[in-house]
């Protein structure tokens, strides 16, 4: 039986990363073979891709073409083998991330995001998307009270990452049954529940 392939989304200092291994010690618990990876990066090429994509200032249609040429080898040597095998894969970010950060962040055309999309991965979507939302505030006081060395999108000001949310929030709308909005504004307990029902009518 194929796997089924989730991604978690939000801005910087949403949280999401914190839930990752959660949601996967709880699949696994259902004896559900599981791999965790992220973007950019996941292979060792996307992972180059990653520092400079990351790092380096560049025009929004290079980072988001950089950022697709990371996700297409990401696929065909992590992804898509997992799903053939029946594992699950639990991706931190995906194509939702660019629509949020070179669409609604840079101001790329949706349009060509939407090309670049379907010619990369037009066959597959993920089963389910967390899009873990915060006010903004909140998260910005996330990074900033980090201590690990701020990226360049983390570095940019609040009407970006203002961009950014309301561009995922948009996705969430256009794509309610896949995209489940979580308030990650909430105690750890509180959010851990709500992804533990989630998880249950995904695996039932």
């Amino acid at each position: 039986m194929r796997g089924k392939f989730i991604t978690l989304e939000g801005i910087d200092g949403a949280g999401k990363s914190s839930h990752l291994v959660f949601i996967a010690e709880q699949l696994r618990a259902r004896h559900i073979e599981v791999i965790t990876t992220r973007e950019p990066g996941g292979t060792p090429l996307g992972e180059a891709l990653r520092g400079i994509v990351l790092n380096e200032p560049m025009h929004p249609e290079t980072e988001a073409l950089l950022v697709f040429a990371s996700r297409r080898e990401h696929l065909a040597k992590v992804i898509e083998p997992a799903l053939e095998r029946g594992e699950w894969v639990i991706s931190d970010r995906f194509t939702d991330s660019t629509y949020a950060y070179q669409c609604g962040g840079r101001g790329l055309s949706e349009n060509r995001a939407a090309i670049l999309e379907e010619w990369v991965h037009g066959h597959l979507q993920p089963n389910i998307t967390f899009l873990f939302d915060a006010p903004l505030a909140v998260a910005r006081e996330r990074l900033e009270n980090g201590t690990l060395e701020l990226d360049k999108f983390e570095r940019e000001q609040n009407e970006f990452f203002s961009s950014v949310q309301s561009a995922y929030l948009k996705r969430a709308a256009e794509f309610p049954a896949r995209i489940k909005v979580i308030d990650s504004a909430r105690t750890l307990d509180e959010i851990r529940a709500e992804l533990g029902q989630l998880l249950v009518a995904l695996v039932s």
